[in-house]
């Protein structure tokens, strides 16, 4: 596993899917303050103000423990802010942790038959994912996107590595019961998890663009994200400048605002920048 790689996809976390069914005034609270943040074009603004909204929210679920909306919304503030702004590894590593616990508490309060993930054997856990439903896909993809910044927190860490297979079961579950769920989100997950290595360490590249060109389909191309993602892990790990540069390029080409991709697609016209200025002394 190189160090190297093994974070670029995981910036995805930035996916917010709002926790349906908002029963309490902390509920629609921290649903309109994530709403507010993805529809931001500010990324200074929102990495300087976010703290305080992530405390009030953070206080709210810490008042209702058995709320389960307020400790998955928590979980995606946490896991989204460390993933996008923090500067340290240690800074890192404390925010992936917090957002890992709400989401694990969030999951086992929803899907009682989901609790200790890390401790359940795979094969069990497994079994258990593949039993979810519908109705349970919003709790597993949180699970699953919270968990894969938890990986890149603890990346020096082999027992959390481990992890990932139990990573992909989950995404490969939402894809199973609806690929379109967070404009098909899972598959830029399932993207960035086949395209971590290069086929002679067992990667699956090919495989990895399959799940990428799916996910631009799903998302209707309105989340750059996807294409810069496709970029980075994929025609970076098999230099294939052509297609690097095309996809950046549509990037910087297409609008910015979007419903609930606003952040992303600011953040991902930042780095679709970067990767094109780093290019020449790349390939």
């Amino acid at each position: 596993m190189s160090p190297r790689r093994y974070p670029i996809f995981c910036i995805g976390l930035l996916f917010i899917s709002l926790v349906s069914g908002c029963t309490t005034l902390g509920d629609r609270i921290a649903v309109t303050l994530a709403d507010a943040i993805l529809n931001n074009n500010d990324l200074e603004m929102v990495e300087a103000g976010a703290p305080a909204y992530i405390l009030l929210i953070d206080g709210l679920a810490q008042q209702e423990p058995k709320n389960a909306s307020l400790a998955l919304t928590s979980a995606q503030l946490y896991s989204a802010y460390g993933t996008a702004f923090t500067s340290t590894p240690e800074r890192h590593v404390l925010l992936a942790d917090k957002a890992f616990s709400f989401a694990k508490t969030g999951v086992c309060l929803k899907i009682e038959f989901i609790c200790e993930v890390q401790k359940t054997p795979f094969k069990l856990f497994e079994a258990k994912i593949k039993r979810t439903k519908l109705t349970q896909i919003d709790e597993i993809y949180i699970l699953g996107q919270t968990w894969v910044n938890w990986i890149q927190a603890h990346s020096d860490d082999w027992n959390a590595i481990a992890d990932i297979a139990k990573v992909r079961v989950i995404m490969e579950q939402v894809v199973a019961i609806n690929e379109s769920h967070d404009g098909g989100g899972a598959h830029l997950y399932l993207g960035g998890l086949a395209t971590l290595l290069p086929p002679s360490m067992g990667g699956q590249p090919e495989r990895g663009r399959q799940h990428f060109e799916r996910a631009i389909i799903l998302s209707e191309g309105k989340n750059l994200l996807i294409k810069v993602t496709f970029a980075e892990q994929y025609a970076r790990l098999m230099f294939n400048r052509a297609l690097h540069d095309k996809l950046l390029n549509e990037v910087l080409s297409q609008p910015t605002s979007a419903p609930q991709l606003t952040l992303i697609n600011t953040f991902a016209k930042k780095k679709a920048k970067k990767l094109l200025a780093s290019a020449d002394d790349y390939f």
